[in-house]
């Protein structure tokens, strides 16, 4: 049976080059939950990150 990915909550924050980290390590932590996160870099403004958390 295939389950869908569904988003939760998205948000636009100023980027930094740090916030992989965070997103890396809520993955790693929060795996279990059926949770995940994800960052891009918003195709409009890059100094703008969108940080979306998913339930898998």
């Amino acid at each position: 049976m295939e389950r869908k990915i569904e988003v939760l909550s998205t948000i636009k924050v100023e980027y930094s080059p740090d916030l992989y980290k965070i997103v890396d390590i809520l993955n790693r932590t929060l795996k279990k939950e059926d949770l995940m996160f994800g960052l891009a870099l918003d195709k409009e403004d890059q100094k703008k990150a969108i940080f979306t958390i998913y339930r898998t």
